[in-house]
């Protein structure tokens, strides 16, 4: 099994290669980011990660403290900028454009919960540490760029009022299915999956349902479609 210094060293490799000889602190911060959640999740979010960090990327550890000024919620909040990156790194346009927006929606959500799952334990305390009262606003602000950055990849260019509809209700079923995730031990995160493909087919089978009942001609609002996987069904 996997130490932390091991896990440190594996992803360290990687980001070193996209270090530049003097970079910035936003650079900095960038590459360190992944690293300290693979630490994290062994000693927490706290000074000492961005210290195993630093080393791992061979930068002084006092600069590299320099990048996160406001400790554990600032590693969160790049932690979770990388997670945003890596998943449009994943999915670039070409890819999504062959897909329907149900499908887009559903990729983006699981390639999240793919790049994540090697440090779960590190996203279980970063949730516990936003959900203090003091941080409750900045991790709904964090809630709402995952969802936003979702919602553009998947080419939506709305502006008026399902702006911000949407980006509110799938941060809501987002955060539900990362909550099914964090105590999902199946391979591959199957259940997770798989409650997410429920929940899916039970909004299109209402919809279409819908239809017949009021005459009208089946139009799937994705809005009310992630609205109704924000809570799941009772067992």
């Amino acid at each position: 099994m996997p130490t932390a210094l091991d896990r440190t060293r594996d992803v360290g490799a990687h980001a070193m290669t996209d270090l530049p000889p003097d970079p910035t602190l936003d650079e900095m911060r960038a590459a360190l980011a992944p690293l300290v959640a693979s630490n994290a999740a062994f000693d927490g979010w706290k000074p000492v990660a961005v210290d195993m960090a630093a080393d791992a990327l061979g930068i002084d550890r006092d600069v590299a403290r320099l990048a996160f000024p406001g400790g554990a919620v600032d590693m969160i909040d790049a932690w979770f900028a990388h997670v945003d990156a890596e998943m449009l790194r994943r999915l670039p346009p070409e890819t999504l454009g062959a897909m329907k927006i149900r499908q887009k929606i559903a990729a983006l959500v699981e390639a999240r919960l793919d790049i994540v799952a090697p440090d779960r334990e590190a996203l279980r305390r970063a949730l516990a540490i936003l959900a203090m009262p003091q941080n409750v606003a900045r991790g709904l602000r964090l809630g709402w760029r995952a969802a936003d950055v979702m919602w553009r990849a998947a080419g939506d260019i709305a502006t008026d009022y399902n702006h911000y509809s949407k980006r509110t209700l799938l941060a809501g079923i987002y955060a539900a299915t990362v909550t099914v995730f964090l105590d999902d031990e199946s391979e591959g995160q199957a259940d997770t999956r798989a409650f997410l493909a429920r929940r899916i087919d039970d909004v299109m089978r209402f919809e279409q349902a819908k239809a017949k009942w009021t005459g009208q001609p089946h139009r799937l609002s994705l809005s009310r479609f992630v609205g109704r996987l924000r809570y799941p069904p009772a067992a």
